[in-house]
C-alpha cells in the first residue's frame, strides 16, 4: 500500500512522505503529515465507480450544507494507482466526547432520505454483488465447504431481496449506516462519513444497519434502538421483514474478510467464526471488528 500511496502523492504533487497509516480493512486509510488530509486507498479491485460515487455525492451533498465528509479539493479524483482506486478527503479532527448516538444518526438519516438525489447515483439492485463475486474468486484460504455453503446462502437471499416489497419509496441513501460512522467536530456538529456504499435505494436497508449492529456486535442498547427510531421518525422493527435484511446484510459484510483470509490471521479466524454461526443460525454468538478499527479516533472514519 505504502508504493501506492507514495506514487499517488507523485501524480497529484502532494508529499507523501511520513504519512502514517490509521486502518487497514476493507480500505487502507494514511493520513499525510500536518493532519489537512487523508488518503482513501480501496482493497477492492472493483471499487472505481463506487469510489467516484462517494467523492461526487459527498461534494454535492456539503454544498447543501448536508452533516457529512468533504472530498479534498484534488483534480482527478479518484485515481487508480497499481490497480488500487485512490481518494484523498479532508481530515477531521473529531472530538472522543461526547460520543455522537443513536438519535444523531436518526436525525441524519431523516435528512438524507428527504434529499433528492443527485443525477448518475446507481441503484441498490444486489446488496450481495460484492460478496457473491469474493467467493467466486476465493482463495485456498477459504475452505471449499465454506465456499459451497455461501454460494447456495447467496443464491437463496438475492432470491429473497427480489420479491421483497418495501414499505417506503426508495432514496438517496448511505449503505452502511451505523453509529461508528459518525464524528463529532469541534464546533459540536456530527457528521457523517464512510460513503463507499452510497445509491439510490430502499431507505429500510440504512435503517436496518443499526439493528445489525445490535444483534452481531453488541454495539447499542435497546434504548438506543428506541432512541434512534424516534428521532428518524419510523421504527422499521414495526415491519415484518427486517430480519430478512439482517441476514442479507450478514452475508454482505463478509466480502472483506474474504479477500484478505490468506494474508491476515484475523480475517481467516473471524471469516471462519461468522460462517460458522451463520450455518448453525446461531444470532447469539458476537462478532469481532477488525482490531485496527477498535484501535483508532473516529478521526480515520472518511
Amino acid at each position: 500500500m505504502r508504493a501506492v500511496l507514495d506514487e499517488a502523492g507523485k501524480r497529484l504533487n502532494v508529499p507523501a512522505a511520513g504519512a502514517e497509516l490509521l486502518r487497514l480493512h476493507s480500505n487502507a486509510l494514511f493520513v499525510l503529515p500536518g493532519k489537512k488530509l487523508v488518503v482513501r486507498i480501496a482493497t477492492n479491485p472493483d471499487a472505481l465507480r463506487r469510489v467516484a460515487a462517494s467523492v461526487r455525492v459527498t461534494q454535492w451533498l456539503a454544498e447543501r450544507s448536508f452533516p457529512c465528509v468533504v472530498p479534498a479539493e484534488v483534480g482527478g479524483q479518484p485515481l487508480v494507482v497499481h490497480g488500487h482506486v485512490v481518494s484523498f478527503w479532508q481530515y477531521v479532527e473529531a472530538e472522543p466526547t461526547p460520543v455522537p448516538g443513536a438519535g444523531e444518526m436518526g436525525e441524519i438519516l431523516r435528512r438524507l432520505h428527504a434529499q433528492a438525489s443527485p443525477v448518475g447515483v446507481d441503484r441498490l439492485t444486489d446488496p450481495l454483488g460484492s460478496v457473491a463475486r469474493a467467493v467466486e474468486t476465493a482463495c485456498e484460504a477459504v475452505s471449499r465447504e465454506h465456499r459451497d455453503w455461501l454460494a447456495h446462502r447467496i443464491a437463496a437471499l438475492r432470491r429473497t431481496w427480489d420479491e421483497l416489497e418495501f414499505p417506503h419509496p426508495p432514496s438517496l441513501i448511505h449503505g452502511d449506516a451505523h453509529p461508528n460512522n459518525l464524528m463529532r467536530e469541534s464546533s459540536g456538529r456530527v457528521i457523517l462519513g464512510d460513503w463507499d456504499h452510497v445509491a439510490v435505494g430502499p431507505r429500510e436497508w440504512d435503517l436496518m444497519q443499526i439493528h445489525y449492529m445490535h444483534r452481531r456486535f453488541g454495539r447499542v442498547s435497546t434504548a438506543q434502538l428506541d432512541e434512534f427510531a424516534h428521532a428518524y421518525g419510523w421504527d422499521i422493527r414495526e415491519w415484518s421483514c427486517l430480519d430478512l435484511l439482517v441476514a442479507i446484510r450478514e452475508l454482505s459484510g463478509l466480502s472483506p474478510y474474504i479477500r484478505t483470509a490468506s494474508a491476515k490471521d484475523f480475517s481467516w479466524e473471524e471469516l471462519a467464526r461468522r460462517v460458522d454461526s451463520l450455518r448453525k443460525c446461531d444470532s447469539a454468538v458476537r462478532w469481532s471488528p477488525p482490531p485496527a478499527e477498535t484501535a483508532r479516533s473516529q478521526s480515520t472514519r472518511l
